[in-house]
C-alpha cells in the first residue's frame, strides 16, 4: 500500500456529516435581506389561495399547510402558511457555495431540508468545514471552513457534506474520531487541540478519486507548520471570525498601498451586466465600474469548479452557476434594481480574502510536499490503534437536551 493509499479520509477523522441544505424554492436565500423581506411581505399579502401557493412553489416536502417546528435558535411562527400574516422572519447571514456569504429566510415551513441538527449546534464558538466539489483539472481548495452556518452547496461538481467541528454548542465534544486528538499528541509530543486538527486538514487536505484525503504528518515540524498554516486559512476563510488564541480577529486587510478600492463608481441605476479583467492595470470591470487593485491571483481564485468573484457577480445580477432566472412574477424575481452599497464593500472584503488566500498556496504545496517526504500516520495505524472506523454513535448527531424547542402550532418539542 502506498502512502498517498494509506492516508486517511477526512471522513474518518470527522465521522460526524450532515448533507447539504435542500432549499425547495430559490427565493428563501438571496443576497439582499430587503429582497427577501418584500418577498415574504409578498407571500403573506397574496390572500387568494392559488395566487399564495403559486408564489410560495409547493413541493413533496413543503407545503402552505405543512406543519412543522421553529429551527433551533430561530424565534419563528410555527402555524401553517396558507394563513400567515405575520412579519418576515429576521434574515441571517449564511454562506452559499464556499466563499458567497448571502442571506436567508430560517424558517423550516420554507425549507424542504433545513438540516436542524446544525441549526442546533451553531454558535460562537462553531466552526464548519465544508466538503469543496471538484471538476476535472479544475483548481481549488479541498475544504473551505465557515463560522457562519453553510448551505453546503457547490456551484459546479457534486456537492460535498457539511461537518460541525463540534457536536454540541458551546464549543463541547469535537467532532473527532474518539481517541485522535490523544494519539497525535503522543507521537507529536505536544498538545493537539480540536482546532489544531481542523486547520491541518484545511491546510493539507486534497482531493482524490476517493474523496477528500487528509494526509497526516508524524514530523512535529511538519505539524506546527501546517497548523499555522491553517489557522492563517482558517482567520480569512471566516473573514476574521475565528483568530488563533480564540474570540474573532480583525478582518482581514491588505496592506496601505495594495489595498483595492474602487477608481470609477458603478452605475447609479440598474445592475452591471459584464464582468471582467484586465490584467495590465489589475483591474476588475464591472459594466462601467472598475476596481483596483486586483491581483491576478484573485481573480483567478476557483471554488468549487468556478472562479469565485465571476460566480459572486452572477449570483448578484443574473443567476449564478446553479440557478436558472427567475420567472416574471415569481417571488424570486422581487430583487434590486440597482446596485447596493453594501455590495460594493462586500465585494472587496472578497476581493482581499481571495488575494490572500491566492499568496498562501506555494506554502500550501511546500506543506503537501513536505508531508509526503516524511514520516506519516496512515490509515493502517488509526485502524491499529481502534481509530478506524469511528464508532457508530460518533458518525450521528449528538443529543442536546437543554433547551426547548417550539414544534408545530405552538406545541414544545423535545430532543
Amino acid at each position: 500500500m502506498t502512502a498517498k493509499q494509506d492516508a486517511p479520509r477526512l471522513s474518518d477523522l470527522m465521522p460526524w456529516s450532515v448533507a447539504p441544505l435542500r432549499l425547495g424554492r430559490s427565493w428563501v436565500m438571496g443576497p439582499d435581506p430587503a429582497a427577501l423581506r418584500a418577498r415574504w411581505n409578498a407571500l403573506v399579502a397574496a390572500e387568494d389561495a392559488a395566487v399564495r401557493e403559486r408564489l410560495f412553489r409547493p413541493s413533496r416536502a413543503r407545503t402552505l399547510h405543512s406543519a412543522v417546528g421553529q429551527l433551533p435558535g430561530q424565534a419563528t411562527p410555527t402555524g401553517r402558511l396558507a394563513r400567515a400574516d405575520g412579519p418576515c422572519p429576521e434574515p441571517v447571514r449564511v454562506l452559499h457555495g464556499p466563499f458567497d456569504r448571502q442571506w436567508l429566510l430560517p424558517d423550516q415551513r420554507l425549507i424542504d431540508a433545513a438540516r436542524p441538527e446544525l441549526w442546533r449546534v451553531a454558535d460562537g464558538r462553531q466552526l464548519f468545514a465544508v466538503e469543496c466539489g471538484q471538476l476535472p483539472q479544475v483548481p481549488g481548495p479541498a475544504v473551505v471552513c465557515s463560522a457562519l452556518l453553510p448551505d453546503g452547496r457547490s456551484p459546479a461538481g457534486r456537492p460535498g457534506r457539511i461537518r460541525p467541528l463540534y457536536r454540541r454548542p458551546g464549543g463541547c465534544e469535537p467532532n473527532l474520531a474518539p481517541g485522535l486528538s490523544g494519539l497525535l499528541a503522543r507521537r507529536l509530543d505536544r498538545p493537539v487541540e480540536p482546532v489544531h486538527v481542523l486547520a491541518w486538514i484545511v491546510a493539507a487536505a486534497h482531493h482524490s478519486p476517493d474523496g477528500c484525503t487528509v494526509p497526516l504528518t508524524a514530523d512535529p515540524a511538519v505539524w506546527d507548520s501546517g497548523v499555522a498554516l491553517g489557522e492563517r486559512l482558517l482567520w480569512l476563510q471566516t473573514h476574521g471570525g475565528y483568530s488563533p488564541g480564540g474570540g474573532a480577529g480583525e478582518r482581514p486587510r491588505m496592506p496601505g498601498g495594495r489595498r483595492p478600492y474602487v477608481r470609477a463608481a458603478l452605475p447609479a441605476r440598474g445592475l452591471p451586466d459584464t464582468i471582467g479583467y484586465d490584467p495590465e492595470d489589475e483591474a476588475l470591470l464591472l459594466g462601467g465600474g472598475r476596481i483596483s487593485p486586483v491581483p491576478p491571483g484573485a481573480w483567478e481564485f476557483h471554488a468549487g469548479g468556478v472562479r469565485v468573484l465571476e460566480e459572486w457577480f452572477a449570483q448578484r445580477t443574473g443567476g449564478g452557476a446553479e440557478t436558472e432566472p427567475p420567472e416574471p412574477g415569481s417571488l424570486a424575481a422581487l430583487r434590486p434594481t440597482s446596485w447596493p452599497q453594501e455590495w460594493t464593500s462586500e465585494l472587496l472584503e472578497l476581493i482581499t480574502v481571495l488575494a490572500l488566500l491566492a499568496e498562501l498556496a506555494p506554502r500550501g504545496e511546500e506543506l503537501r510536499q513536505r508531508t509526503a517526504d516524511g514520516p506519516a500516520i496512515g490509515r493502517v495505524e488509526l485502524r491499529a490503534a481502534g481509530i478506524v472506523p469511528a464508532p457508530a454513535a460518533a458518525r450521528r448527531p449528538a443529543s442536546v437536551l437543554d433547551h426547548h424547542e417550539e414544534g408545530p402550532e405552538g406545541q414544545f418539542v423535545l430532543l
